[in-house]
């Protein structure tokens, strides 16, 4: 396994907001542990070479989409003030130098917004992938990052979904298409000593 190349990866989180990972019910990995492989990983990255961009849902207005669906949307109208603020201190540390927010309107971390922009004038081209959930945001930002040609690395246990079945499905059918699946250890391992 080689090591990374950190002034061309970016760790791109998503969705580890209080009104999402404050959720119950998330499946094969509890929000909590998610969290915790998650701080393991910016841990290794912080002021680094690389990027850490923490992704959120700021709000649904006009910029959403809002397709007709068979399924009923359980988004609440009236969002919480906190709704979209970051579970993890580590995205508003000032002491961390290499930590960019991006704030999404839809499913994707790409679509509506300027991560691509921040990617590519820093170099980059490798994205180190986590978050929540599997099946929406992790799954629809992937897809957007290969076809924007980016390499993406899923990191599997800094994942989670409300279904574990298809948590396990994307991992192996998928997201094993787009890019790589690794474990938390294999992206530590993968780290440069610092």
């Amino acid at each position: 396994m080689s090591n990374l190349e950190l002034k061309k990866t970016a760790l791109v989180l998503i969705d580890l907001q209080k009104g999402i990972a404050g959720r119950t019910g998330f499946t094969p990995y509890s929000a909590q542990a998610v969290i915790e492989k998650n701080k393991k990983i910016v841990e290794a990255f912080k002021n680094t070479e690389a990027l850490i961009v923490f992704v959120h849902v700021k709000n649904y207005g006009p910029e959403t989409l809002h397709p007709h669906t068979d399924t009923l949307n359980t988004t609440p109208q009236v969002l919480p003030t906190d709704y979209a603020e970051f579970v993890m201190e580590e995205a508003y540390d000032q002491e961390i130098h290499n930590v960019i927010h991006v704030a999404k309107h839809n499913w994707g971390a790409f679509y509506g917004t300027d991560l691509d922009v921040q990617l590519r004038r820093r170099g980059i081209d490798q994205i180190i992938l986590t978050g929540i959930a599997t099946t929406i945001g992790c799954d629809t930002t992937a897809r957007e990052a290969f076809q924007h040609g980016y390499q993406v690395i899923a990191v599997e246990d800094a994942m989670t979904d409300f279904n574990g079945e298809l948590h396990t499905a994307i991992m192996e059918n998928i997201f094993s298409r787009l890019g790589r699946v690794r474990t938390t250890q294999q992206i530590l391992d993968m780290c440069p000593v610092k």
